[in-house]
């Protein structure tokens, strides 16, 4: 029932199986399993990071187990609180199959441990035994394990296992297909466990024996569980059968050999007993013999040379059926496919004829899929129709990933096309995470081939590596932290290339506490002798590292309360500020325009605001202008600058105001002067801002010419070419070209803080020299405003 919820469907075995161990070890009571990580792995017979990294993970998105986690000491799901979800839903359902009571609970515990506990060694010497199928680890483990719990279940008291029915693939057996349905696999993935479970002695195929002493069909047996109810597998397979008559010259097995005379007999095969039991007919133990002897038809003077003389041995290495009578009847035989061996009616050709075999299509179709991938053609179909992707002999084509993958280039060769392409992405994302450490991009890929360099020292050379994809992606590329620190990888600090500062704190923090420790044992208990003092202080240990994660997961949630709360009070003080706002903008729409006295125009209407905009980036850009052009502490220079770029941008703006006019229709204007003069005004400021940039990025460009520039220009070259990584040729076209980089970005950032700076110096003086005057009050401008016209006039007013 577990195994056939909705969320472990296409679930690894390991995910199943770990489903399994952690409802075995449910308690009745609270339905709550705590367990380490590195624990259930030993259960499930993979190490603590691959169940950390692969089971995990997919155990919270199937929805079958709700997981919790205590973070370890280097932020690993190290402490697990789970809840196997449709045990704990079945609970009080009566009649359900997952409700269980506590006694099934248990004998479901012990069933486990006897089948696949990892064994276990307690602090008094005593020693707990692994299981049938405990020390089977590493690949493929959870799918032997739960391979030979699901036979324990399925077996019987003698230890026989319920074959399926039906018709089954032949060549793997009804053995491999039952524990393939079992598993829901295929029934070649079912022959390879079943081998290995056989390899350690824990089934065994026993194939029975008919009366003629031909072996018929099989057994499947668990020796262990005929072993617990006190019978033997040998003993099961002796059973009383009906015999078969004695063939007298049916038997294969005393086929006659070369140089003997087969024994013809006379007698039919066809028996004249009636049949009486039509059991003892259908039984296969009592089927007939289907192959007889035949008379040699040629004569005795052959010179057939073969060792035996059975069946297959005149084809040679190749134990291909022999061939029809008839074929290739037509052919006419030539001198190449002549019989090589003289005398033998069977020469090196086929069987029959003695003529040169032709190749075999299989090898026609590789040979033609190699030609046409060697012309850069795609991969194509082949066999059952899937594609296959071909491998690439050399490093891929981009220079940073040869350089980075440059020191495993024998492990890329031994790898797949598949592979090639994981390795390939999983490159390219320690690159880019490199880059994201402040790595410089132009040494990441020498920094990833000096992690590959030294991690293929630590295991002995490429020599040693026996799985290249695995030591690829779970060893060499990936970045390994010896501390919390993110730039931290085996100790060494990525962005300096020197030892890691917070690995060193953390091994003090260590050595400290444990120097700590042991004074105190010396100190308390003084006369214990050196065994029971270690034990003392390795107890003493763990109960601190205990506590430490204790507290480290107390301050974690006090933490994320902390954020919690702080968060619940920022989202407040937005609704706050947001109504706020929103009472603001009411009131304020109601107020006239500032410039204009224009009724309900929010404080500015939208003429008068295009128009400020459109003063503000003109004095914008004449102070840009003058950053470069003047000299800042000339007053009167500085003014004419101004003056200078108000009145092209003030011809760029008149320029796009006529261009409005004389598009537009008669009439058209006198329907809406307020929308008139929006649409100039506008127009006005967009001719402003195309022009304003240029004035930006000459400035910039003249500053970048200064000598402030040019010297800052010149050192981050100099530091550029000095890289270690470009050390052995400074002067080649890699160094030459990340170095001009370096120089440009370096004179650009100096342009940047050289325009910044004298800007604002420009407006501290504008500041100091004039103040804006206040705005006059409404007494004294409501009499102008009054005095305007109110006729057609008005546009031509607004206008001007």
């Amino acid at each position: 029932m577990l195994l056939d919820v909705a969320g472990l469907a296409g679930a690894s075995d390991a995910v199943r199986l770990a489903v399994l161990v952690l409802a075995s070890r449910t308690p009745s009571e609270t339905g709550v399993v705590q367990i380490r990580t590195s624990e259930l792995g030993r259960w499930i017979g993979l190490s603590a990071s691959y169940t950390a990294s692969e089971v995990l993970p997919v155990l919270r998105r199937s929805g079958v187990v709700s997981v919790e986690t205590a973070p370890g000491e280097f932020g690993q799901d190290d402490g697990l609180e789970c809840r196997v979800l449709p045990l704990w839903a079945a609970q009080d359902v009566v009649g359900h199959p997952l409700n269980l009571a506590k006694k099934e609970y248990a004998t479901l515990w012990r069933l486990m441990e006897a089948v696949m506990g990892p064994g276990w060694t307690h602090r008094n010497g005593r020693v707990t035994p692994a299981g049938l199928i405990g020390t089977r680890t590493g690949r493929a483990a959870a799918t032997d394990r739960l391979a030979l719990l699901l036979l324990v279940l399925e077996s019987r008291e003698n230890g026989r296992v319920r074959q399926v029915g039906g018709s089954v693939d032949t060549r793997r057996g009804r053995a491999a297909a039952t524990l393939a349905r079992l598993l829901g696999c295929t029934a070649s993935t079912g022959e390879r466990v079943l081998e290995r479970l056989e390899n350690r002695e824990l089934v065994l195929r026993i194939r029975l024996r008919t009366g003629s002493g031909l072996a018929n069909r099989s057994r499947l047996m668990v020796p262990a569980v005929a072993a617990a109810h006190g019978r033997t597998a040998a003993a099961d397979v002796q059973e009383d059968r009906s015999k078969a008559p004695k063939p007298e010259f049916s038997d294969p097995d005393v086929a006659a050999r070369a140089g003997q005379s087969a024994e013809l007999g006379t007698k039919s095969q066809v028996s004249s007993v009636p049949v009486t039991d039509e059991a003892d007919v259908a039984d296969p133990d009592v089927a007939a013999t289907l192959h007889t002897d035949h008379p040699y038809l040629s004569t005795p003077g052959g010179s057939l040379l073969v060792s035996g003389g059975f069946s297959g041995e005149g084809r040679g290495a190749e134990g291909r059926r022999p061939e029809r009578v008839h074929v290739r009847e037509d052919q006419a035989a030539d001198g190449e496919t002549a019989a090589a061996l003289t005398g033998s009616p069977v020469a090196g050709g086929g069987p029959l004829r003695g003529e040169k075999p032709k190749e075999s299509p299989v090898d026609e179709r590789v040979m033609q899929r190699s030609a046409a991938v060697g012309a850069g053609a795609r991969p194509k179909a082949v066999g059952g129709g899937k594609t296959q992707q071909q491998r690439r002999v050399g490093l891929p084509a981009g220079l940073r990933l040869r350089v980075a993958l440059g020191p495993v280039t024998w492990l890329w060769e031994q790898l797949s096309g598949w592979q090639q392409d994981q390795v390939e992405a999983a490159a390219k994302a320690e690159l880019a995470q490199l880059a994201g450490l402040g790595v410089a991009p132009e040494g990441a890929p020498q920094l990833l081939a000096d992690r590959l360099t030294g991690r293929l020292e630590e295991t002995g050379g490429e020599a040693l590596v026996d799985k290249p994809f695995g030591w690829l992606i779970g060893r060499g590329l990936p970045q390994r932290r010896a501390c919390s620190h993110r730039k931290c990888d085996d100790g060494i600090r990525l962005d300096t290339g020197e030892d890691c500062e917070n690995c060193a704190n953390v091994l003090h923090l260590r050595r400290s506490r444990r120097a700590r420790i042991t004074a105190e044992v010396e100190a308390q208990l003084p006369g214990l002798g050196e065994r029971e003092r270690r034990e003392v202080l390795e107890e003493r240990l763990r109960e601190a590292v205990a506590l430490e994660a204790e507290d480290l997961v107390w301050r974690r949630r006090v933490a994320r309360e902390e954020q919690d709360r702080r968060a619940a009070a920022r989202a407040d003080a937005a609704a706050l500020a947001e109504a706020e706002r929103q009472a603001a903008a009411a009131a304020l729409g109601v107020l006239p325009c500032e410039d204009c006295g224009q009724e309900q125009a929010g404080g500015l209407c939208e003429v008068c605001g295009y128009r400020r905009r459109t003063e503000a980036l003109t004095v914008e850009a004449g102070m840009v202008a003058a950053a470069w052009s003047a000299d800042l502490d000339d007053s009167q220079a500085v003014a004419a600058v101004l003056v200078h770029v108000r009145e092209r941008l003030q011809v760029a703006a008149r320029k796009a105001v006529d261009d409005f006019l004389g598009a537009a229709e008669p009439g058209q204007l006198d329907a809406d002067p307020l929308g008139t003069a929006s649409v100039l005004a506008f127009g006005a400021l967009q001719a402003v801002s195309d022009a304003a940039p240029e004035y930006r990025r000459q400035a910039l460009e003249m500053l970048g010419r200064t000598e402030k520039a040019e010297a800052e220009a010149q050192r981050a070259y100099r530091t550029e070419q000095g890289r270690h990584w470009f050390q052995h040729n400074p002067t080649g076209a890699d160094a030459v070209a990340a170095a001009t980089k370096a120089a440009d970005a370096a004179r650009e950032r100096v342009a940047e803080y050289l325009l910044a700076a004298r800007l604002e110096q420009l407006r501290e003086q504008q500041s100091a020299c004039s103040e804006q005057a206040a705005a006059a009050p409404w007494s004294d401008r409501l009499p102008d405003l009054a005095a305007r016209a109110l006729d057609g006039d008005a546009a031509g007013a607004v206008i001007a």
